[in-house]
């Protein structure tokens, strides 16, 4: 295994792949990256379908036998992400079961068409679910105001649960409200309180989204610095006495995850966020490109501090420079719900396109 890889989880973090391909599978990638990059889950999300399904070959054939009885397109692309997906979290089982259901994860995305509408998340996630058949199967629902409320319901209801689309301390912690109240709503209900979740929050877009409106100095320092405060928020909840008495009851922690986590900035280190996101008890999903940079030439420092290090005078420092950082975390949401539900619909309109007899949807 690689030493900064092996570095990083004797550190307490968890290495998951930002992505999932029927190649990935067939060439035996995954199995690659579980065997020597110290992999132990995975996440998906609409774009990396996208990209999986409409830039490759790799699922023309079942897309053909498929369209030959009639199935609708998003009936049809489930077929094909639960194929992937429960392919996937058979490899990852044995890890699953090694750390008791911690790790060794995968996840699949309700509609994103849906991020407004709470029942009909609730009845698309306990859907997946049972359609994926898998223990190790995680529904990622987004942490918007309607998203909570289906984030509670289903995990009151035992489905397995990954927030997406959290940008802030904020964000994260109405997520965190909504599990506590779920796990609360299950020990009174007598139900088990082992239902799995974790919280993940996106880093490079904020500095994405400031480049061009702070001084050089500030450059990819924004992201860094939410999560560093999300962290501390993350800490003191576990510390807190309502935590403890769900953990005594028997609860697990809502980890905190960390997505967006490849550089876009080309001038910054490519390992940039893997660095400075090392962090006990949390995970980091990284893209295929930056998990092989770190593996070739990243180094693991002193850990996050608890306490967040210097984010809050950090994060002073860009209001001063005119971010408002309340509400470009509500922006950064609302743009990345956007964002998916245009790949949801490029990524339909791709299937269709290679169906036979069918012409793709305008």
């Amino acid at each position: 295994m690689n030493t900064p890889l092996k570095a990083l989880q004797a550190l307490g973090q968890s290495i998951w792949i930002d992505n999932i391909s029927r190649e990935m599978l067939m060439k035996k990638q995954l199995q690659h990256y579980i065997d020597d990059y110290a992999v132990t889950g995975l996440t998906s999300n609409p774009t990396i379908f996208e990209h999986a399904i409409g830039r490759g070959s790799f699922y023309d054939d079942a897309i053909k036998n498929a369209a030959r009885h009639g199935e609708p397109v998003e009936d049809l692309f489930f077929t094909l992400a639960l194929q992937d997906l429960t392919a996937a979290a058979d490899l990852f089982r044995p890890i699953h079961d090694e750390t008791e259901g911690i790790d060794g994860w995968v996840s699949l995305e309700v509609s994103p068409l849906l991020v407004d509408d709470s029942a009909k998340t609730v009845a698309a996630a306990a859907w997946l679910h049972a359609a994926g058949d898998r223990e190790n199967l995680y529904i990622k629902i987004p942490g918007t105001v309607a998203g909570a409320k289906a984030i509670e319901e289903s995990i009151f209801a035992g489905v397995p649960i990954n927030v997406t689309l959290l940008f802030s301390r904020e964000q994260y912690l109405a997520s965190a409200e909504a599990y506590m109240r779920a796990i609360e709503r299950r020990i009174e209900a007598g139900r088990d309180p082992r239902v799995s979740s974790v919280a993940s929050l996106f880093v490079s877009r904020w500095d994405v989204a400031v480049k061009d409106q702070v001084p050089l100095d500030l450059r990819n320092r924004l992201g860094i610095a939410i999560a560093q405060q999300t962290y501390k928020a993350y800490r003191e909840l576990l510390s807190s006495a309502r935590w403890r008495k769900l953990e005594r009851a028997g609860a697990r922690p809502q980890r905190l995850l960390w997505a967006s986590t490849g550089t876009k900035d080309e001038s910054a280190s490519d390992v940039l966020y893997i660095e400075a996101l090392a962090a006990p008890d949390t995970i980091n999903t990284i893209p295929d490109k930056t998990l092989k940079a770190f593996a070739e030439h990243g180094t693991v420092g002193a850990a996050m501090a608890l306490g967040g290090g210097d984010c809050e005078s950090v994060i002073a420092r860009f209001e001063r420079a005119g971010v408002d950082c309340t509400r470009l975390a509500e922006r950064l949401q609302r743009d990345g719900a956007a964002a998916f539900s245009d790949s949801w619909r490029k990524l339909l309109a791709s299937i269709e396109a290679k169906m036979p007899h069918r012409e793709a949807s305008p």
